[in-house]
């Protein structure tokens, strides 16, 4: 049963850090959420407006408190367990379709502050496309910038870039051919996956309608392309793309279950990456006009995507926290840590870690360039902290990793 609870002025809710399952409403009184802002290091302080809920991200997510929350006057708030949240969350439509939205802004800051320190360079949405068709020009991906530059001359069907770009278009199809056929890729079905909760909701006859097949490498949504539709995956994997002034950047591997596209749709805002298939891939299309119906209509499946979000948030801000270190010894320190706790072992007192990255992966993931991070690993090598390999790196002490990033960043802020 949701408890209401009375807490005097200067009392703490919960401390950040706080590992704690429960979602709180504000009732009568003000309470304030203070954390430190991660690109400034300041203070900030957000209040709890009436009718508000707060701690809802680590609860659903399983991860430490974000904010110290405290009563500034004597105030009243209702304690909720998730299950509870749940309930009340499935029957309330306003709920549903506010907290997604909320979520889907709080997700699109945190990547405008991420381009933002990657110094990103801004395009418009035409210019942009063309730059993410490049970019898989550049890596010799030819059959992606082609599906780029056919969504381009669709969408923009009157563009007086419209020759130039059916030129491109033309070279690149040539390109594709050419390449395709000194590499025939067997048609190989994809690996049976175990069915997840949010697959199950769409295992009805009807919902197969809506489903669409694609093949290795071709682009489902180009980034910068206007939103108007969202997936979910079937059977396959969905890469994750971003391009960075020109620069594509591996950002994620999306498997079966999982959403994308659903930003735009909640925001009215173009593509933020590009989602292209990872070898075959089904998905199921669903169209903007009825995005509202099919949320508000199921919430077993607005759940699955508020759950998605907080995820999506803590993940964002866990790679942004990493940008943000101006020490590129400990930035690049806090990647392994990262790293570890994306991949948690099952004897966690074993000290040596293996990751399965390479120097690329490192070098996106702390926002450097290759050269300047082959030079600062080949110190951690020196120092015989990591040992380095074509596919993979191993950390020799993952301890010592943390004790260097402790030292580093604490010698920083003092």
């Amino acid at each position: 049963m949701p408890k209401a609870m009375q807490y005097s002025k200067g009392s703490v809710i919960y401390f950040e850090g706080d590992k704690d399952d429960r979602i709180f409403i504000m009732q009568s009184g003000a309470v304030v959420l203070e954390s430190t802002d991660i690109e400034s290091g300041m203070p900030t302080e957000d209040q709890v407006k009436s009718g508000e809920f707060f701690g809802v991200k680590s609860a659903f997510g399983h991860f430490g408190r974000e904010e110290t929350a405290k009563a500034l006057v004597p105030s009243v708030v209702v304690a909720l367990s998730v299950q509870e949240f749940e309930l009340l969350f499935q029957n309330n439509k306003a709920l549903i379709m506010k907290m997604l939205r909320v979520f889907s802004n709080q997700l699109r800051q945190i990547h405008k502050k991420t381009e933002s320190i990657l110094n990103k360079i801004t395009e418009d949405q035409q210019s942009g496309m063309l730059a993410v068709a490049k970019s898989f020009i550049d890596d010799e991906q030819y059959r992606s910038a082609c599906d780029v530059y056919i969504k381009f001359l669709t969408r923009y069907p009157n563009t007086p870039r419209k020759e130039e770009v059916a030129k491109l278009y033309s070279d690149a199809k040539m390109r594709a051919e050419r390449q395709a056929a000194q590499h025939r890729i067997r048609d190989v079905a994809p690996a049976a996956e175990e069915e997840s909760g949010s697959l199950k909701l769409f295992s009805l006859p009807a919902f197969e309608r809506f489903a669409k097949e694609y093949e290795p490498g071709q682009v489902i949504i180009s980034e910068y392309e206007p939103g108007d539709s969202f997936y979910l995956i079937q059977s396959g994997k969905v890469q994750l793309v971003k391009c960075v002034n020109g620069t594509s950047k591996n950002l994620d591997i999306l498997k079966p279950g999982e959403f994308f596209g659903e930003m735009a749709i909640l925001d009215n805002s173009p593509r933020s990456a590009t989602c292209m298939a990872s070898g075959h891939v089904k998905c199921l299309e669903f169209n903007k006009e009825n995005f509202e119906l099919l949320i508000t209509g199921n919430p077993q499946i607005a759940l699955v995507l508020l759950k998605l979000f907080c995820k999506r948030i803590y993940d964002q801000k866990r790679r942004f926290r990493i940008l943000c270190i101006k020490d590129l010894q400990a930035r690049l320190a806090d990647v392994f840590l990262m790293l570890d706790e994306m991949n948690p072992v099952s004897n966690p007192t074993e000290k040596q870690r293996r990751f399965n990255v390479n120097m690329s992966d490192i070098a996106h993931w702390a926002g450097l360039s290759n050269e300047v991070t082959r030079d600062e690993l080949n110190k951690l090598v020196e120092k015989r902290k990591l040992e380095i390999y074509d596919s993979y790196m191993i950390v020799n002490n993952i301890a010592e990793i943390r004790r260097m990033y402790d030292t580093r960043v604490g010698s920083i802020e003092r």
